[in-house]
């Protein structure tokens, strides 16, 4: 698709694009609510509501519609040659992904603030959320009471994980089935959009995962309507792969993002696992998206999940930016030592981070030993905002055999952590915190599933065996997913960081986060002004040089103490202190000595 066609797409009427819409959709005009599917194996087709049958009538192409006048807030099943089915395009599955659909108004909300526009990239500085755990209620509702906390904390864009429905009372999200449809236990329609209103009326952008290259292994109906969803051209860990090449997918696909961003005016799109994503057709689907996404008026952006280290995923694609795992592997590596799995191929330590900075990512052609072929290409056509920086988040945490995170371990001290921290929020790459990260949460976040019956045992002992190469796991020591107190000890405790060392690393938070926005250096967000270096093993610099004056970022992480004034620093070390990782806000004007962990930012200007 063209990008002309994209925009002319989007434009189209409100009254031409309910005329091709599946699902149920109430009519412009109030006449009534059309029912419309497409379906490829059923020869008679009806809507169930209140136990009577309304039959559909067959249009060319496989699709089956009917005008009725119901009201809004019916509740429906299609019926395919005599079974009831769940509506695959519902917009809320009240009782879950195997019930009845309701029928929803997607406009009747009464948006309060409509002067909104977006969020650039350059300007995000996101703050990952999981609304089950967030809060103890783990609603939309409750969520939006915290999103002043947010706002002053510094944040500027919410990244909320999947809220596409899937089978059970929790789960991550990833394995959505009803990918229109809001999850029920999170609260209805209307409380997610009054979430993203109240967010925009404070100046915050909110962003959604969406997972693109699968469906979950319980719920999903699709094939039920018609097998050509799907394809043997390509397989995934879940089974066949989607046929983005098939018309009716390829839509479910983008129509969905369609709608999360204009109805429910979401600021844009994390695409899941996007190298899953494998597509044989002539556009490839991520570059559809793109092209759809950014003929919407307003500014919607899309970000990539993608390990291959491709900057033809925003050069070619027009995806806006990719998350970056090889900064989060470097620094994982150099605070903990870890070598089991994917950590094994990255080295730590000063030279190894400031090699990464530099170059964006580490793996740009370098023989990659966990697929036994190269991996990568150089990132030197991408500016820092599309490369999108973490310590933390939900995989990186939740992957562990219990959750723990980083700062849990008991050889990365509260300094070391801060120290890490002032990296991340310093440099000019789009920065990300997961939900708690800013007070050093003593709560973990394992994985955690609602699975019945014989799934919910396989996902339980898959959990185990997973881990049974990873040193200092033993099967006993890995949470069971399907245990709800898995899920329970994953909400974050609204308590504790009013106190103690919890206290002080959210001091760090805001006061970096409000530096990065305030001081015309930080404020940089070219590569073109950054550079990184090692002295020794253990002593990061980074420098940021522009016209306002420079700035240079010294973090020692090795375990000894280092004299400054007897390396052999590249620069004439600066005495104007602007921030120290671990001392009050009265800095020092003149440094002398780096413990072990501490971070400091200096500068040459005023």
């Amino acid at each position: 698709m063209t990008h002309e066609t994209a925009t002319a797409t989007a434009h189209a009427t409100e009254s031409d694009m309910l005329a091709t819409r599946l699902g149920a959709h109430p009519l412009p005009d109030g006449s009534g609510v059309r029912f419309r599917t497409w379906t490829t194996e059923a020869k008679a087709v009806a809507v169930r509501i209140d136990g009577k049958l309304h039959p559909m009538e067959a249009q060319d192409g496989g699709i089956y519609e009917v005008i009725l006048d119901v009201p809004v807030g019916t509740q429906y099943f299609f019926v395919l040659d005599g079974v009831a089915r769940p509506d695959p395009y519902a917009r809320f599955l009240p009782q879950g992904v195997h019930r009845e659909a309701e029928v929803v108004d997607m406009h009747a909300y009464q948006w309060q603030n409509t002067a909104w526009r977006g969020l650039e990239l350059k300007d995000c500085i996101f703050y990952e959320m999981h609304i089950g755990t967030f809060t103890p209620e783990g609603t939309y509702r409750a969520a939006q009471e915290r999103l002043p906390y947010l706002k002053e904390l510094g944040i500027t864009a919410i990244q909320l994980m999947p809220v596409a429905s899937f089978a059970g009372q929790r789960g991550w999200g990833y394995d959505g089935t009803a990918l229109y449809a809001p999850y029920a236990p999170y609260g209805r329609p209307e409380d997610l959009m009054a979430f993203v209103d109240a967010a925009h009326g404070l100046g915050l952008g909110v962003f959604l995962d969406v997972v693109y290259n699968h469906f979950g292994p319980d719920g999903n109906y699709l094939t039920c309507y018609s097998p050509r969803y799907f394809t043997s051209r390509f397989s995934s860990a879940w089974g066949e792969g989607l046929d983005y090449a098939e018309p009716h997918m390829r839509r479910y696909i983008t129509g969905n993002a369609r709608m999360w961003l204009r109805d429910y005016r979401l600021d844009g799109l994390r695409l899941d696992a996007t190298q899953a994503m494998q597509d044989d057709s002539p556009t490839h689907i991520l570059r559809e998206l793109a092209d759809e996404v950014h003929a919407l008026k307003g500014t919607h952006l899309l970000l990539a999940e993608d390990y291959r280290n491709l900057p033809e995923l925003v050069t070619d694609h027009k995806l806006d930016g990719i998350w970056i795992d090889d900064f989060h592997h470097e620094v994982r590596v150099t605070l903990t030592g870890d070598k089991d799995g994917y950590y094994q191929p990255y080295k730590g330590g000063a030279a190894a981070l400031a090699n990464a900075i530099n170059r964006g990512w580490v793996f740009e052609g370098q023989w990659w030993p966990l697929e036994d072929r190269p991996r990568g290409q150089p990132a030197d056509a991408l500016e820092a905002p599309s490369l999108v920086y973490f310590i933390q988040n939900h995989d990186q945490v939740g992957n562990r055999a219990v959750g723990d995170r980083i700062h849990h371990l008991g050889h990365v001290s509260p300094a070391l952590f801060r120290g890490a921290s002032t990296l991340l929020l310093t440099l000019p790459m789009t920065p990300l915190i997961f939900m708690g990260q800013e007070w050093a949460a003593s709560t973990p976040f394992p994985f955690f599933s609602d699975h019945h019956g014989e799934l919910g045992q396989l996902v339980s002992e898959g959990r185990k065996k997973e881990f049974e190469g990873f040193s200092g796991f033993k099967g006993e020591d890995v949470l069971d997913p399907q245990d709800e107190a898995t899920f329970l000890q994953a909400k974050l405790d609204w308590q504790e960081w009013q106190g103690g060392e919890h206290s002080r690393t959210l001091r760090v938070y805001r006061h970096l986060l409000n530096l990065r926005k305030t001081d015309p250096v930080l404020r940089n967000r070219s590569r073109q002004h950054l550079s990184a270096g090692s002295v020794g093993t253990d002593l990061l610099w980074v420098k940021t040089e522009t016209e306002a004056g420079e700035r240079v970022l010294l973090w020692n992480v090795g375990t000894a103490e280092l004299k400054l004034d007897t390396l052999p620093l590249p620069f004439e070390l600066p005495g104007d202190v602007m921030f120290h990782s671990e001392a009050s806000e009265n800095w020092h004007q003149a440094v002398t000595e780096l413990h072990p962990g501490h971070a400091l930012i200096v500068r040459t200007t005023p």
